[in-house]
């Protein structure tokens, strides 16, 4: 199988991560990946906040916790007993105790909405060909929602972010298995 076709069936959401710093050449490279997506009218509309900050890290968490837990008080029970499973491996249930967050910012260009998630994914294809794990996470976004999270991350008015993408080595164990795909809906014309 061609190696890139194989890096996106093998890219799977990791929660659970070594305390173990990520190299900046390595985090240069998955930002670097991130930037080559395309955009529209070439725009290049988006930036970048990375967070390596244990202290940064925990204080997001602590603007989001409350809002997770709020969420999941009222969340039906399926959802609860499968985070609960997370929950009791990790402290963080929002950042899942990753050494790197970073936000992709749209930087208000038109086509960002349509844009910034291919800068994700490409971030995310690129840290799993070079060997680390990475995760998606809604409820990180909702600590911008307060204003000492956005001024954490220099975001202003016209900006909107995207992400966050945890990154990490995944620990031993925790790489998931594919989870099952139904087949593709496809109208040939």
């Amino acid at each position: 199988m061609n190696e890139i076709i194989k890096n996106i069936h093998e890219r799977r959401s990791v929660r659970f991560f070594y305390q173990k710093p990520v190299p900046r050449d390595i985090l240069q490279q998955v930002l670097d990946a991130g930037n080559a997506a395309p955009s529209g009218m070439n725009s290049q509309g988006w930036r970048f906040a990375v967070v390596e900050s244990a202290d940064n890290r925990r204080k997001l968490s602590a603007i989001t916790l409350p809002k997770y837990k709020s969420w999941l008080a009222e969340a039906d029970q399926s959802v609860k007993d499968r985070r609960a499973k997370v929950d009791a491996i990790v402290k963080d249930p929002v950042y899942y105790d990753a050494p790197v967050v970073i936000f992709v910012i749209g930087v208000g260009t038109v086509t960002q909405d349509n844009d910034c998630p291919m800068v994700c994914e490409n971030m995310m294809l690129a840290a799993r060909a070079l060997g680390l794990g990475s995760c998606w996470v809604y409820f990180g976004l909702k600590a911008l929602e307060e204003e000492p999270a956005r001024e954490m991350l220099g975001l202003n008015n016209t900006e909107k972010a995207y992400g966050p993408l945890l990154m990490g080595y995944p620990k031993e164990g925790f790489f998931p298995p594919p989870p099952p795909k139904k087949p593709a809906a496809i109208k040939w014309l």
